[in-house]
């Protein structure tokens, strides 16, 4: 079972990480994940255990660790009609509040005038010029009232087992000021370090609205329509069946089918795509569209829990649980990084005074606390998952789904990309172009054979023999129906065996056929083991298939592979035109996987092995690349549950913009990691030298935060990606 929880008030990225593995440690917790960016902590529960003791322990653990953070359950949120409601397994345990916005705003304004009083008393210790108690009184009140809540919150850690973080760092460090007589770097190190977490938490807040904005897809309301006019609803109240009205301007609140009404949809908020698109009678319409000009009547085809809308929503929520190797690295990395600068701080305040005869202890007591100001991991721990939350937020802007960071890092370094043919580099729209009717045949006999034992297929080259023959189809007269995977069909129509299907069918019945070779893909008939002839049906490339190959090349991609269940002469005539590097034809389900398993062995030991195709056909060979990439996820449950990444047009092209997408995330976050890492190693340095004072080691703290954060908010830009 899997239950989320929302933790308002979450603000400290360290703690964060601290709370997630304290859950994951609890018995029956299969997996925890805390997405610190939107403050959600998604808990995978063992069905053997019981839920309100682990949501009990888990309350327990957030309170210990972050009391002031205010906890609720995410089901409720969605719908303020059951906010409170009482089968909440956090009612009693996680101190759910109904008015926490208010004592939000109560204790900021409470804190902020604490702060101005201590920034007074701070200004008039500098300028009077007083000495001995008096001088030390003014400096501790305003040290106090700046600094007297990072106090409390390092003396309530060290009580609670958690001693290593940044409260700690920047309460001994000031203390220690104190202890030599530095009263004003003491005070000052407080003043800005509670300064810059004032524009930290602000960059962050901001980086979190940005995001939120860029998946601002969710409908508000619904106008259904009632005997007495229409009333407008949450889409959560809406029913399969009902008909709702979409005015213009307006977002389609659930997925469904106009019934009554012509206009022009923008469905850039789901695709990227600028350019609307027409609807009319009979056509489908998805949640998260918005209507631009005319007024339109939808039935309700699928409740807002299932609608695309919903789940693309999810997906990007939930993707901060596939977290980046490099993310899961730092958070490791800043786990055993603190304990060990501190520790190392106090060599460098005890071993120097005792073997170094002109060293004092108060010199070298002051380089140490510079740098446990410098050690704190802020700018890593909140930037890193900061950028790869904002890169999977900017694809899914561009229509790209990107179910994890893993999948987005693993983008960037592509050896092999493979394509199914149909529906990925084709637009899978098959026609009849050709009859080869043997002997006395009439195309219309040959047509009606290959239409009843295709009628019960749903595959593209069936509904295109179905389309081309036209009339109606009596299923009473079709017995014994067998689909002979990667050969065709056989099936008995008024009593006479009928094959249809490619050479392999005809070779393994022992039917003497006439062989054709064209660029179109040939269905070969045959009824009572006599060949009657055969059909051609044809497909057309994608117009930006072209292009994708010649830019996968021009990014350094080693090799473009096309894998096709079609004949040879098609396969390779289409692959060539492409210019794709190595193509396989008539291949059964089963030979992709194996094919696939050999170029996994080909490929460069750092590259990955991207397979592209539409979803549901190609599920095993999806599972089994290093990325899976589903084509045309719009309104396909089938391809967003199969793939890692889900491009929601039928453009090829949107792998492009996936890789370029995770290019920029990647060379964001190593940007961040390099700066935070460079800066802190050089002050550090010039620290333990006694070259850097309070002052800098503030700066190589909270100002590389600061940068690292605004540098990881540039990711969202993705409009000339």
């Amino acid at each position: 079972m899997r239950k989320e929880l929302v933790l308002e008030g979450l603000d400290c990225a360290s703690c964060a990480s601290k709370i997630e593995l304290k859950v994951r440690e609890l018995k029956g917790v299969e997996l925890a994940n805390l997405n610190f960016i939107t403050k959600t902590l998604a808990i995978e529960i063992n069905d053997n255990y019981s839920i309100d003791s682990i949501m009990e322990s888990t309350g327990s653990i957030i309170n210990k660790l972050e009391p002031h953070v205010i906890i609720k359950d995410k089901s409720t949120i969605k719908d303020p009609s059951i906010y409170h409601d009482s089968t909440s397994h956090c009612d009693g345990h996680c101190h759910i509040h109904e008015d926490s916005h208010n004592h939000s705003e109560e204790f900021n304004k409470y804190h902020l005038i604490r702060f101005g009083i201590g920034i007074i008393f701070f200004i008039m210790a500098l300028l009077l010029k007083t000495s001995g108690f008096t001088r030390f009184l003014l400096y501790f009140t305003s040290y106090i009232l700046i600094g007297g809540n990072i106090l409390l919150i390092a003396g309530r850690n060290i009580l609670n087992g958690q001693i290593f973080d940044e409260n700690f760092l920047m309460t001994i460090a000031t203390i220690g000021a104190f202890a030599i007589g530095e009263y004003p770097e003491g005070v000052a190190v407080m003043l800005f370090y509670q300064i810059g977490e004032l524009f930290q938490d602000s960059a962050v807040n901001r980086s979190r609205k940005s995001i939120a904005e860029l998946m601002d897809i969710r409908p508000d309301y619904a106008n259904l329509k009632t005997d007495n006019g229409s009333i407008e609803v949450r889409p959560e109240k809406v029913k399969i069946g009902d008909i709702i009205i979409v005015k213009p301007g307006e977002k389609v609140p659930l997925d469904g089918v106009v019934i009554e009404g012509e206009s022009m949809m923008d469905t850039s908020a789901l695709t990227g795509e600028s350019v609307p698109r027409k609807v009319n009678l009979g056509k489908n319409v998805l949640a998260g569209f918005i209507n631009i000009n005319g007024l339109l009547s939808v039935q309700v085809k699928k409740e807002f829990g299932e609608s695309t809308v919903s789940k693309i929503l999810e997906l990007v929520e939930n993707a901060s649980g596939n977290k980046a190797p490099t993310e899961n690295f730092i958070t490791r990395f800043a786990r055993y990084y603190t304990p060990v600068v501190v520790f190392i701080a106090m060599g460098l305040a005890l071993i120097p005074p005792l073997i170094i005869d002109v060293a004092t202890f108060s010199e070298w007591l002051y380089r140490a606390l510079v740098f446990l100001v410098i050690s704190c991991p802020c700018a890593l721990v909140v930037s890193i998952p900061l950028g790869f939350f904002g890169g999977i937020g900017g694809a899914s802007r561009n229509g790209v789904l990107v179910k994890g960071g893993n999948y987005l890092e693993a983008l960037k370094d592509i050896d092999t990309v493979v394509f199914d043919k149909t529906g990925t580099l084709t637009k899978g729209i098959f026609e009849v172009t050709e009859f080869n009717p043997h002997d006395n045949i009439s195309h219309s006999e040959l047509l009606e054979y290959a239409a009843y034992a295709e009628a019960f297929s749903n595959h593209p080259i069936a509904k295109s023999i179905l389309n081309a023959y036209g009339g109606e189809i009596d299923k009473e007269l079709i017995e014994d129906y067998n689909e002979i995977a990667g050969h065709g069909i056989e099936v008995k129509v008024k009593g006479k065996t009928v094959l249809v299907g490619n050479t392999k069918l005809m070779e393994s019945k022992d039917i003497v056929y006439e062989p054709i070779d064209s660029v179109g893909t040939v269905i070969y008939i045959a009824v009572d083991n006599s060949f009657m002839g055969s059909i051609i049906i044809s497909d057309e490339l994608k117009e930006d298939s072209k292009d994708t190959i010649s830019k996968l090349k021009s990014m350094g991609i080693r090799k473009t592979v096309m894998l096709t269940g079609d004949n040879e002469l098609v396969g390779r005539k289409i692959g060539n035109d492409l210019g794709i590097d190595e193509i396989y034809t008539e291949l059964l389900p089963q030979d992709k996987v194996e094919i696939l398993e050999k170029l996994e062995k080909e490929k460069s030991s750092k590259g990955n092995l991207v397979f592209v195709g539409d979803g549901i056909n190609d599920a095993p060979v999806l599972a089994r690349a290093d990325i899976g990439v589903a084509m045309g996820g719009l309104g396909s449950d089938a391809a967003i549950e199969a793939a890692d990444v889900v491009l929601m047009t039928d453009e090829p092209n949107k792998l492009i913009t996936a890789i370029k997408i995770a290019k920029k995330t990647n060379n964001i976050v190593w940007q961040n990691i390099i700066f935070a890492f460079g800066v802190k190693l050089i002050v550090l340095l010039l620290g333990a030298g006694g070259l850097a004072n309070m002052w800098e080691a503030v700066f190589a703290d909270v100002g590389v935060a600061l940068i690292a954060i605004f540098n990881a908010m540039r990711v969202l830009n993705t409009k000339n990606i």
